[in-house]
């Protein structure tokens, strides 16, 4: 009963133990093996384990030379005589000691050969079956990795390396865990996507001839290859150099991070903000710092929460409470249960990346100055009120919002209140009552809208410096390269100042989405930009995303356990203003062929089965967009349709906030003289005389004045 009580405890973590009924392993655990009597049978199953195998073979070992090393010393005889032994012959079974040391040599040595026979077993069946089959091969034929360790150990004469002489497997370990990624078809393949700043959305694979539309980056608005963006990042590297010298504290602090972080603050009308390195370091190095700060703090946590505040709080050690989420029912019953004074902190996000999803935001802040507790948005994702938007999840993190939401693209806690905001203009002053206002902790990242890398918080000036002065994930970073922040800063001032992009992005989902709807593709209905396409089986998804790329050179990855549930696995597609009307043509023709020649399920079919993930419910809700009509400028009697780009048409650049942009570094890098527009090529800069002279002659995507420095100030 003690060894089922044992192994109860590790049904959970063992794939054997808890397929197996309790029946088969008392059966297996009580009686010996039939070719090694030490060993039950549970023991000669276990030798076949890659884990538990290297250590039943370690153990024995330990225990035959502990054994050893007592008999082999003066002190049998004081152990005789304390265990009342006497010894009046040679039999050396009437010895305890000895009998046990003998019983465990015999385990080993039965365990040594259950080991042998279960190795010659697999290379039995391997020389039997085909080289593609499990046996031979523990990793499927298609993973790059297997198939370039293959290679080398083929061109070497050479196999893995072995393990470390009588100690842990650590190679077959690592083979096995990778084995179940396989076998549950979750298992991550990186495609090498080369993205041209030239040809936006366009990429090269790893043949530089061979190239892609990319319907899948993060890059939203195409900031990575904006004009304004580039000649600032050049203009910073000859001046200033590639690295940052150094963590904040020592030779990193410059101007560059300075000016972001106020830029940052500004945005979200805050006193204060702190840059990261990226937002999953923000998020971390803030949930744990302020957890473990905060006496006896309480974190009560979406459960559709980022990895990121996930560790976070994790890090913390402070006490953890999840709401289901979207439920603020929920939420509140558990915000009941701890007094007032109790130090809480609500975690949420505002958009959730993987199907779009948009949180009451509004009502969560009423929660949380009811029970007193903080409130840390993470607008990476997205989220909205309720009250305006009651189709909506919620969530407030900002990582999938900052930037694509707002007048401003301060995000969807702008958003909610947008003609308050577009009325208040540049100012940094907060509007009392609105939402952005109600939020305490605002984390943002600079790596989707922006196009940059880094993310950062935003709050109260205490707050932020509580962060910077306690935080190990900021203090022990190197800080970002100064070119890094300056695109960054760059991109976040033109963003600003010019909603265009976010209008024709926002215009483009629109209209891949009634698309879709029209060729019965089933895209999981959610109020955001995200366009997520329910495929329902992990493999089908990745030999979807496979057809797309080798067919019709389109590049969506697939989504996969656990970034999703399983049965929920989708194509998660993001449209840019970049992708011109032929673009989105061709996706729609290509997605539909792919569904038509795989047999993935249509939106009928899942109708037909009850539906899933709000794909063919009967009840199916209408979600509104979250931008609406007005706010597209699609109606009034200045009403513009946004205008999606034609192949070969250059692309919008507002110069009035490229100017505002380049003022903000005048005092950096020098003032620079406007001249007549000349053409200038995407990426390439051609044309553009910056403060190098460096100038190509590239065809042109766009048209935008040149520059020329005129001083340059220290």
């Amino acid at each position: 009963m003690d060894k089922l009580s044992s192994l109860a405890r590790f049904k959970a973590s063992c794939p054997y133990l808890g397929r197996t009924k309790s029946s088969t392993l008392r059966t297996l655990c009580t009686s010996s093996s039939p070719r090694f009597p030490t060993l039950s049978r549970l023991t000669e199953k276990a030798t076949q384990c890659p884990v538990m195998g290297p250590a039943l073979a370690t153990r024995s070992g330990q225990m035959v030379a502990g054994y050893a090393s007592v008999a082999g010393s003066v002190d049998v005889k004081k152990l005789h005589q304390e265990k009342g032994v006497v010894i009046d012959s040679d039999d050396i079974a009437k010895c305890p000691h000895a009998s046990k040391a003998l019983a465990a040599a015999r385990m080993a040595e039965e365990l040594s050969a259950a080991k042998k026979r279960t190795d010659a077993l697999k290379v039995q069946r391997a020389a039997s079956q085909p080289s593609t089959s499990r046996a031979s091969s523990p990793a499927p034929t298609g993973c790059p990795f297997h198939a370039a360790q293959a290679a080398q150990a083929s061109s070497t004469g050479a196999g893995p390396a072995s393990a470390h002489a009588g100690g842990f497997d650590y190679d077959q370990f690592y083979a096995a865990e990778l084995q179940k990624k396989h076998d549950d078809k979750s298992y991550r393949y990186f495609n090498n996507i080369n993205r041209l700043a030239a040809k936006f959305p366009i990429a090269h694979t790893a043949n530089p001839k061979s190239e892609v539309e990319v319907w899948c980056a993060n890059d939203y608005l195409g900031m990575g290859n904006n004009p304004i963006v580039l000649e600032t990042m050049h203009r910073t590297l000859d001046k200033y150099g590639h690295g940052a010298g150094g963590t904040r504290n020592i030779a990193g602090n410059a101007s560059w991070h300075l000016n972001l972080e106020k830029e940052l603050a500004t945005l979200h009308r805050k006193p204060a903000a702190l840059v990261f390195s990226s937002c999953y370091v923000a998020n971390d190095a803030t949930l744990a710092t302020l957890g473990s700060k905060l006496p006896g703090a309480v974190y009560f946590s979406d459960s559709s929460n980022h990895a990121s505040m996930i560790q976070g709080i994790r890090h913390s050690g402070a006490r953890k409470v999840i709401w289901k989420h979207n439920d603020l029912q929920d939420l509140e019953a558990k915000l009941k249960e701890f007094p007032k004074e109790t130090p809480k902190i609500i975690a949420f996000e505002s958009v959730y990346s993987m199907c779009g999803s948009v949180g009451p935001i509004k009502e969560i802040c009423d929660l949380a100055e009811k029970y007193g507790a903080l409130t840390f948005l993470d607008e990476v994702k997205l989220h909205l009120s309720s009250s305006e938007y009651s189709q909506l999840l919620m969530c407030p993190s900002q990582v999938h919002a900052v930037g694509l939401y707002g007048p401003r693209g301060a995000g969807v806690a702008e958003h909610i209140d947008y003609e308050v905001h577009k009325a208040a203009g540049q100012s940094p002053d907060p509007i009392p009552g609105t939402v952005m206002d109600r939020i305490d902790i605002i984390t943002g990242t600079l790596g989707k809208a922006y196009g940059a890398v880094g993310g950062y918080i935003a709050g109260s000036t205490r707050f932020v410096d509580i962060i910077r002065s306690y935080a190990p994930g900021f203090i022990f970073t190197t800080s970002l390269p100064p070119v890094t922040v300056a695109g960054a800063h760059a991109s976040v001032v033109y963003q600003k100042e010019f909603n265009g992009d976010r209008q024709l992005m926002q215009w483009n989902v629109r209209e891949v989405k009634k698309r879709f709807a029209g060729r019965g593709i089933p895209v999981v209905s959610g109020p955001s930009h995200i366009v997520p396409v329910l495929i329902g089986d992990a493999s089908q998804a990745k030999e979807a995303s496979d057809y797309l790329l080798q067919r019709h050179n389109i590049y969506v990855q697939a989504i996969n356990f656990p970034t999703v549930a399983r049965g929920e696995e989708r194509l998660r597609f993001t449209i840019t203003p970049g992708h011109t009307v032929q673009q989105l043509e061709h996706v729609v023709d290509a997605v539909d062929d792919t569904f038509s020649v795989l047999g993935i399920k249509r939106e009928a079919d899942w109708a037909a089965v009850g539906g899933r993930c709000g794909v063919g419910m009967e009840a199916k809700e209408s979600l509104e967009p979250i931008w609406t009509n007005e706010q597209l400028g699609l109606t009034g009697i200045n009403a513009v349709v946004p205008k999606t780009r034609l192949a070969g048409e250059p692309k919008q650049v507002d110069m009035r906030a490229v100017r505002i942009a380049r003022a903000n570094f005048d005092h950096l890098l020098g003032s620079l003289e406007q001249q007549q527009p000349v053409s200038v090529g995407l990426g390439s800069m051609a044309g553009l005389k910056m403060k190098t002279g460096i100038a190509t002659t590239t065809e042109a995507n766009f048209v935008i004045p040149a520059a020329v420095p005129t001083a340059v100030t220290a």
